[in-house]
């Protein structure tokens, strides 16, 4: 199974919020540029970008974003947060982020969306970031008309790399995951799940490890607040126990 430490942007900062509460948002005193060259000699094959401002519906961090994906070390980013056009998508892309993570357009714009993900196949993620049955868009702000499984079914024929999985409930609570509903999502879609929100613990990648239908995790909160190191983190999801 994939880690994937995960680097929230809000007005140029790392950041987590809880349960996407811009309200109740922890600043972390690192720099963006110096966390993808930390989590790059750590190992991370991947890092997991989030454009707060994009997803709040302000002016993108495109530069800084930029600037993250141009390093020498940066491993294969995947962007997600405002992306709901084609231009944003297009600019992601040409900007050298190998994946993007989109809800909004999804929602709004299934038709644009499918031509998208069938012209760009294993390289658009379909977030699905759950509350209950309902599913969020627009930075959590917005819930859909109708509810998560039937988006699913629209997805499944898609050829796409991934779908993200989200608790919102859980999301940046260290209360652990629900890898249940990660399964049952990513069945539904008939893609590989990656499952997001809530991770506390090398016990908790674990528990995701042994799950066929979850590819990848990603981790943000527990990383920073010293859970455990990305070392273990990526030592537990290739296979070895945790300590």
């Amino acid at each position: 199974m994939e880690l994937i430490p995960s680097i929230d942007l809000r007005q140029g900062r790392v950041v987590r919020l809880l349960r996407g509460d811009d309200g109740r948002r922890t600043t972390y005193d690192v720099d963006p540029l110096d966390t993808v060259r930390g989590y790059a000699a750590a190992g991370a094959q991947r890092i997991h970008v989030v454009d707060l401002d994009a997803a709040f519906g302000e002016a993108p961090q495109r530069s800084l974003i930029e600037a993250m994906v141009r390093l020498p070390q940066a491993p294969p980013m995947q962007l997600g947060g405002g992306l709901r056009d084609r231009e944003s998508v297009q600019w992601a892309f040409e900007s050298g982020i190998d994946r993007v993570v989109v809800t909004s357009l999804l929602v709004r714009d299934f038709e644009l969306f499918s031509r998208l993900a069938t012209d760009s196949p294993g390289r658009m993620i379909a977030a699905l970031d759950i509350d209950g049955d309902s599913l969020k868009l627009a930075g959590w702000t917005e819930v859909a008309e109708q509810p998560w499984p039937d988006f699913a079914a629209r997805i499944e024929p898609l050829p796409l790399a991934a779908v993200l999985v989200t608790d919102i409930e859980r999301d940046g609570t260290l209360a652990g995951p629900n890898v249940g509903l990660a399964r049952r999502v990513a069945r539904a879609c008939s893609v590989g799940g990656l499952l997001s929100g809530g991770v506390r613990s090398l016990a908790d990648l674990e528990e995701a490890r042994e799950v066929p239908e979850i590819d990848g995790t990603i981790v943000g909160k527990a990383l920073y607040d010293g859970a455990f190191t990305l070392a273990d983190a990526l030592a537990v999801c290739g296979g070895e126990q945790a300590a």
